[in-house]
């Protein structure tokens, strides 16, 4: 479906409001503004009527693609569905009313709620404390490493320990944090079975690193069996340990970073707690750390007293502030609604229908594309488009062909380290049918690499804008209405 613009529809006089005539004395505007500021001829601007407006923007938003229309199998994302009763928690005018300048006293029930949360997610992660301001999981490694930073400062080791190791199959926002912080980033390669190549680590390592950054289960899918062996490498050389919780998903209930090693936790309230995920937000990337980091974390923290609940400014070795006010609040509102409703039994499965759903996928998807890594995965798996590139059609081609068939794309191109990569996660959310019917079409497509090339090659086919030139719409993109072209 195509929906004209605008401009396309407007025609002279139309008017989407009548307001009737002024009953007051008006200033003319020419001493209201001064002459440079004043227009010599009016805005083009679109003149349309109200159910113009309603039907132009109904049918744009009837475009648009997400968890609430069908399945979204991104992988190393978890863009999973999110119980409606966490937004409508959010929407209670006791906490969605409410001013960040209020008094403390006035705000005790919404301070005593950020308290528990941390320690909610401090008993989920294994972690000591926790700050609930970071705006997004990229804004909490940030914070992470700022953290890392001090901590390095404080023993005098801070102008020693400019170096943060990260894998090579690591999300991109690893090693763009740790430039951002400062660090010089060193990628250590994966071994053959898709795990941190241990040897390699050992040599890397050394009195001039920082920090590892890693996730686990890593971005293929695959949980990093010697991590006990990583965390006694990286400590031994006194650098820290951190945990990139973009996959926390696979292990809810299960396991606990702090438990394998880790020092610095960030999570994604935003892909794992009951807030969706995309369309820029509002995110939330808390941090947890270690006792031997809390001095440190970011101003105020909720602290509980014989009074109640306050906000602590008064911590000499913090960071500072890293967002204004005390993170997206709402945002934790609706994970700690979350965390109340499934409890720990729900967070281990969780769990373990994600990884349940990713295995079933990958066995069924097994017969038609390569597997890199065939063995258990955990909430995802990498599945490899080179028996297609051999016909001349690539995971590109693949991913805009599935657009045809209803199901958005899966993430492809990464990890790196996996030729034409197709990287899928299921998330516990999605039914077997669900998940039958995308595995259905993704083996009409494979079928179609073979026996009609063009067809996929050609895609998307039904979808209201065919194959761009991403590049050019990137780098030169058109944003302004011509009349007439």
């Amino acid at each position: 479906m195509s929906v004209p613009l605008l401009y396309e529809i407007s025609s002279p006089g139309r008017r989407g409001y009548s307001l009737p005539a002024a009953d007051v004395p008006q200033k003319p505007v020419e001493r209201l503004l001064p002459a440079k500021a004043l227009r010599k001829e009016a805005p083009m601007l679109p003149e349309v009527s109200e159910v113009d407006v309603v039907r132009h923007f109904t049918n744009l938003s009837r475009l648009n693609y997400g968890v609430d229309v069908g399945f979204y199998p991104l992988g190393s994302c978890t863009m999973k569905y999110n119980p409606k009763i966490d937004e409508a928690v959010a929407e209670l005018p006791g906490f969605a009313g409410l001013h960040p300048y209020q008094p403390e006293t006035t705000v005790q029930g919404a301070l005593a709620l950020l308290w528990e949360l941390e320690r909610d997610l401090c008993e989920v992660t294994g972690m000591a404390r926790m700050t609930m301001q970071p705006a997004a999981g990229a804004h909490g490694e940030l914070t992470g490493l700022f953290l890392i930073a001090a901590y390095h400062r404080a023993r005098g080791e801070g102008e020693q320990r400019k170096k943060v190791l990260v894998p090579d199959s690591s999300h991109g926002t690893n090693p763009a944090s740790a430039a951002l912080a400062g660090f010089e980033v060193v990628s250590v390669p994966s071994d053959e079975r898709g795990m941190v190549d241990l040897e390699r680590l050992r040599a890397a390592v050394g009195p001039d690193t920082a920090a590892l950054m890693l996730t686990n289960p890593n971005t293929l899918g695959l949980f990093e069996e010697q991590i006990v062996e990583i965390s006694r490498t990286v400590h031994a050389a006194g650098a820290l340990l951190y945990y990139d919780g973009a996959n926390l998903n696979a292990i809810l209930g299960k396991a606990r970073p702090g438990d394998m090693g880790f020092d610095v936790v960030h999570l994604n309230l935003h892909k794992t707690f009951a807030t969706p995920h995309g369309g820029g937000g509002p995110g939330s990337g808390p941090v947890g750390v270690k006792e031997a980091l809390v001095p440190f974390l970011p101003v105020p923290v909720v602290e509980k007293g014989p009074d109640g609940f306050r906000l602590a400014y008064d911590r000499p070795q913090s960071i500072g502030k890293v967002k204004a006010f005390y993170g997206n609040f709402l945002v934790a509102l609706k994970a700690y609604a979350y965390l109340r409703a499934v409890g720990p039994e729900g967070l281990e499965q969780v769990s373990e229908d994600a990884v349940l759903n990713a295995n079933y996928l990958r066995v069924k998807l097994r017969p038609h594309f390569a597997v890199p890594f065939d063995r258990t995965c955990m909430h995802e798996f990498v599945l490899s488009g080179s028996r297609q590139k051999a016909r001349g059609v690539h995971t590109l081609d693949m991913a805009k062909r599935l657009l045809d068939l209803g199901f958005h794309a899966p993430t492809i191109y990464f990890p790196l380290i996996v030729e034409e990569a197709l990287m899928i996660e299921p998330t516990e959310t999605e039914s077997q049918q669900t998940l039958d019917a995308f595995a259905a079409a993704m083996a009409q497509i494979a079928r179609e690499a073979e026996e009609e090339p063009e067809l996929v090659k050609d895609a998307p086919h039904h979808t209201p804008v065919r194959r761009l030139d991403e590049a050019r719409a990137a780098r030169q993109p058109d944003l302004r209405w011509t009349p007439g072209r």
